[in-house]
């Protein structure tokens, strides 16, 4: 990995780092669809600015529909897990089995993409196991159902992360590969899709929501904003230009 993927790298981790504090910041307050919708919607809306002004020109030589589904796989599904975990599980307890997708990766790779587990990797497996183990039992909250159902969630976040590793690779690398940005445009977009139909859901079920959300202090919005641009706009266009 030369110097400029190790930034990279180091920054996405930040980047997605942070995400769980904000996540455990604005869940309480707009809830976990609304605010797994407008991550999406405002990292969508922001690739389609940053697009427009590096005069991108939005070719997806055939590989949009790819995008679209890379988005519910990669964005979709884990940020509606990480953000309903976000309602029992304090932030780092998230980051840490966030930290399980390596885990995930070597064992779908295994199941369903013929990769062959080695040693290294199978050492990783149990290290990582155990470490989920240790964390489950002398972690700072108590397991009681909704805790063991936010441990869950993250888990089938994770499991989404490790597969889409293998789909992006398969879906648009193998295919000729796509500029980074246009991959990060039209996977948000995917997620878009597949949560507006849970975000109306949610405003029919609770009409509430709006005056709840106009309520919510200025540092929610601006923590949402944050997340929506930064820990996914621009480190999700870090993240396909690492594994392009």
């Amino acid at each position: 990995m030369n110097t400029a993927s190790l930034v990279r790298l180091l920054t996405l981790a930040a980047l997605w780092g942070g995400s769980f504090l904000f996540m455990r910041m604005i869940v309480p307050v707009l809830g976990a669809v609304p605010t797994a919708f407008g991550r999406v919607a405002l990292a969508a809306l922001g690739l389609v600015a940053l697009v427009v002004v590096a005069r991108l020109r939005p070719a997806f030589q055939g590989k949009l529909g790819a995008a679209l589904l890379l988005g519910v796989v990669n964005s979709g599904i884990p940020f509606l897990m990480f953000a309903l975990a976000a309602r029992v599980l304090p932030a780092g307890y998230s980051a840490i089995l966030n930290a399980t997708t390596p885990l995930m990766g070597v064992l779908i790779g295994a199941l369903a993409f013929g990769e062959r587990i080695t040693g290294a990797r199978l050492g990783g497996v149990v290290l990582g196991m155990a470490g989920v183990a240790v964390l489950a039992q002398t972690g700072p909250v108590a397991l009681t159902a909704p805790v063991l159902g936010g441990i869950a969630a993250c888990l089938v976040a994770t499991a989404c992360y490790g597969a889409a590793g293998f789909l992006t690779r398969r879906w648009i690398t193998a295919r000729g590969g796509l500029d980074s940005r246009l991959v990060a445009l039209g996977s948000q977009w995917g997620a878009v899709l597949v949560l507006a139909p849970f975000a109306a859901w949610e405003l029919w079920r609770q009409p509430g929501l709006p005056a709840t959300w106009m309520a919510a202090p200025p540092v929610i919005w601006a923590a949402l904003l944050a997340m929506g641009l930064l820990c996914t706009a621009f480190a999700y266009v870090l993240y396909f230009r690492l594994i392009a």
